[in-house]
């Protein structure tokens, strides 16, 4: 019996941590990386060097790949097309990619079904931030604050910006790529529902999370989400799964949700792959975000997304300014057993998301002091 390939576009640690599920499936992987340095590179043994953006290379990548599927959004939907011409499965392919990879089709398209998202729209220049922000203005205010993204390209805080005033928007229109503008949500905290959807249209959702940011990048992951009720928790479940069938998503979905003060929820982000906040999954679920990826992709039967303890907390391992983690890591899994600690290989640099930590157990305060303890200890800024 010969098991399929799966070629994987980008070398980063969701390649490397969709490689190691796959490996007990006996699957074969093939990966298209920038550099051999890059993190699933190292571990790989079929890598290809080369540009994603570049056709030729894409589609010399392709040959012999039963399926291929991604680690990032930044493959021009053009090539994707290109590539389905030639009939390779391309999963999640370009129509439904292009949701992921450019927020203003996003935003259209999840009100065109009727998905409750902040107000928005796209903006040509600071003047005309201003009257969309005047628009939403109250009790005679001008309208201010509101948030700038370009709409290709950001990501982890980048290519976003916290608008105060009209002077503040002139940064985002350097780059002279279009730019959405939407309404500063008055949230109470930032969820995440992860879903995974096969081409026969199988689909399985996880328990949603909380996912807490510290300077726009993800700090803390808890699952399920504390104190969420239950109805509001299958709502997102629900809403997930039904973006997920109206845009055609084949593989795991990750929506990033406000849940607002007075008990809404609305869309922020879509991800059409493996996602920092599914990464508690590796060891808090029964079947992982990326085992059931590979399985959707393949249109194999999906796994179970319940989770194995009443409480698991992923914590990143962000890099600091001491480069050398070893002896770090060595503490850190001398003074708890039960700590999973999972490294993606990467020089450690400040801000670099470098690994991250997953916790389990009954007690959430127990468990959230575990991971962070364990995140602190490896970044340097914990030393007890």
């Amino acid at each position: 019996m010969t098991f399929p390939v799966v070629g994987m576009v980008g070398g980063g640690q969701l390649a490397r941590m969709t490689h190691e599920a796959g490996i007990p499936l006996g699957l074969k992987f093939k990966l298209l990386s920038d550099t051999p340095q890059d993190s699933a590179a190292q571990v790989v043994g079929d890598v290809v060097i080369g540009d994603c953006r570049d056709l030729d290379t894409l589609r010399a990548f392709a040959r012999g790949c039963d399926v291929i599927t991604f680690d990032h959004e930044h493959v021009p939907t053009e090539h994707l097309r290109a590539l389905e011409a030639d009939g390779i499965p391309v999963r999640p392919g370009p129509d439904a990619l292009v949701h992921a990879q450019d927020k203003g089709v996003m935003r259209a398209k999840l009100t065109e079904i009727g998905v409750p998202c902040p107000r928005h729209r796209i903006v040509k220049d600071p003047a005309d931030v201003a009257a969309f922000a005047a628009e939403g203005a109250a009790d005679g205010g001008d309208g201010f604050p509101v948030i700038l993204k370009t709409v290709r390209g950001g990501y982890d805080g980048k290519g976003v910006w916290f608008v105060r005033s009209v002077e503040d928007a002139e940064d985002p229109f350097r780059a002279g790529v279009p730019v959405l503008a939407e309404e500063k949500v008055d949230f109470a905290r930032e969820l995440a529902a992860n879903v995974v959807r096969s081409p026969h249209g199988q689909a399985v959702a996880y328990p949603v999370v909380e996912s807490q940011q510290v300077d726009g990048v993800c700090d803390t992951v808890i699952a399920p989400a504390p104190g969420l009720s239950e109805d509001l928790a299958g709502q997102a479940q629900e809403l997930a799964l039904r973006i997920a069938k109206e845009l055609g998503v084949v593989g795991h979905l990750a929506v990033e949700l406000f849940e607002t003060r007075d008990g809404r929820i609305l869309v922020n982000e879509l991800a059409m792959r493996p996602h920092n906040s599914g990464h508690w999954t590796q060891d808090g679920a029964i079947t992982s975000q990326f085992a059931n990826h590979v399985r959707a992709v393949l249109d194999l039967p999906l796994g179970d997304p319940r989770p194995r303890a009443k409480w698991t907390v992923m914590a990143n391992v962000l890099g600091g300014d001491y480069p050398d983690m070893y002896a770090a890591y060595l503490h850190c899994m001398a003074r708890d057993p039960q700590l999973k600690i999972h490294m993606y290989g990467k020089d450690v640099k400040p801000g670099r998301k470098v690994g991250h930590v997953n916790t389990y157990g009954d007690d959430l305060d127990e468990v959230l002091d575990r991971a962070r303890h364990a995140a602190g200890y490896l970044r340097g800024t914990i030393t007890e």
